[in-house]
């Protein structure tokens, strides 16, 4: 069986963790490659609707081995309180497993993390302040503190007189209390008494699942445009949600991924500041948010909305190497008249079809054509041929601006409500 790649291939918000459910029940292992708490995955299932935010979303079939990767950055107090959720709602966590060499966000990230926002003012990047960037600034910069530390008392008191006088300096500056070393190092031993039976070395259990021709899925966070090196940067988050990333972050080969899915809504939407060429600043952008009940999964911000882009489908295609592609929410669009797409990027007397840099990025208006709605619902097919022709249509579009298949559409959030378009057709 393939090791298989989800990763987003808008801004993010795209529907990967009802994929991913959808695609656990025939696999032996989800790895969750990177990122934090700082984004949600949406699942609806018999036991009800869940968001998850670190827990893979393959922990809702009890056999199937669930990893919190090396790649992701974990904070301990708010995976705990998810497990809580879970196991009261009768989810089985005994497949649950954290990597060892994953980092955690420690008390005075998000703490730093809110301080720095409001510093930067009018050009702030639109964080939510749950520590993400400044724990991943620790990892780059070596100061950081790794799950496996709370395994070993003595290394990580060590750790911890070495780091807290740097951050003490820090919050000096902004005029917020110190931190304690032996605070600290009880939260970390009584995070060790609540997770320490689920920290391992995971690499042997990945490489054992890859070798013996195991179903793996590597499930990420975010979308290309959010990718540290490649998204609409500064705007973007600190990690590389790309497919790229994948193996790095959930310890295996690159040459072991043989499936990249890209997942997509049929249209536009973006959490956080910066660029965003499609948005709806009008009636239309309201209505689009109210009927696709668009707001942040982690935050409950309201999301910015827009039509589907077809250029950022483009740069996602290439940049992830995707072999198939996944369509949610459809049905969205069901009550829609007319439909846009953007097909390029005017800046000044130039169509660009590729995506810029961010400075360009903001000087673009969006080029469209328009399609006709189909205005009748699809929440009950369950088939390709099942779609309105004009939905059918739509959808071949942005196969074409893509250069994807389609392999799956998504016209709900129930689990039945995606099917299969290649052994539907």
């Amino acid at each position: 069986m393939p090791v298989t790649a989800v990763v987003g291939a808008q801004w993010g918000d795209e529907g990967k963790g009802r994929v991913i459910d959808y695609l656990a029940e025939k696999a032996d292992m989800v790895i969750r490659f990177q990122g934090g708490d700082n984004a949600g995955h949406t699942v609806v299932n018999d036991l009800g609707l869940f968001r998850l935010h670190l827990v893979p979303s393959g922990i809702f079939y009890p056999a199937t081995k669930n990893i919190v990767g090396t790649g992701t950055v974990v904070n301990p107090d708010n995976l705990l309180r998810e497990m809580e959720t879970l196991a009261a709602a009768g989810v089985d966590l005994a497949n649950l497993w954290l990597s060892d060499r994953a980092h955690m966000v420690m008390p005075y990230h998000p703490l730093l993390d809110g301080l720095e926002e409001s510093a930067r003012g009018g050009t702030a990047i639109g964080t939510t302040k749950r520590g993400i960037g400044p724990t991943y600034s620790d990892k780059a910069a070596r100061w950081g503190l790794r799950l496996g530390d709370l395994r070993n008392p003595a290394w990580l008191r060590q750790r911890l007189e070495q780091v807290v006088p740097r951050k003490n300096v820090l919050l000096e500056r902004y005029g917020a209390p110190e931190l304690s070393v032996e605070a600290l190092y009880e939260q970390c031993m009584a995070w060790q008494a609540a997770l320490g039976q689920r920290i391992v070395d995971v690499l042997p259990m990945v490489r054992q699942a890859v070798q013996q021709g195991q179903n793996v899925l590597l499930e990420g966070q975010l979308g290309v445009m959010r990718d540290l090196d490649w998204g609409i940067y500064p705007y973007v988050t600190s990690s590389n949600p790309t497919a790229a990333f994948a193996g790095a972050g959930a310890g295996l080969p690159a040459s072991k991924i043989s499936r990249v899915v890209g997942v997509v809504k049929a249209y536009s939407t973006c959490v956080g500041a910066g660029p965003f060429p499609v948005e709806l600043l009008d009636a239309a952008g309201d209505e689009l948010r109210e009927l696709g009940d668009e707001y942040g999964a982690t935050t409950g911000r309201p999301r910015r909305v827009g039509w589907f882009d077809g250029v950022a489908i483009d740069y996602a295609a290439w940049l992830n190497g995707m072999t198939d592609l996944v369509v949610t929410k459809l049905d969205v669009l069901d009550t829609l008249a007319e439909l846009k797409i953007c097909t390029g990027y005017r800046l000044g007397d130039e169509i660009l079809t590729h995506v810029p840099d961010t400075a360009l990025l903001e000087m673009v208006t969006p080029v469209y054509e328009s399609w006709p709605g189909w205005q009748q619902p699809t929440t009950a097919c369950r088939r390709w041929e099942e779609l309105p022709a004009a939905a059918q249509r739509y959808l071949r579009r942005i196969e074409e601006l893509a250069g994807v298949p389609i392999t799956w559409v998504s016209v709900g959030a129930a689990r039945e409500a995606m099917f299969d378009v290649m052994r539907d057709q």
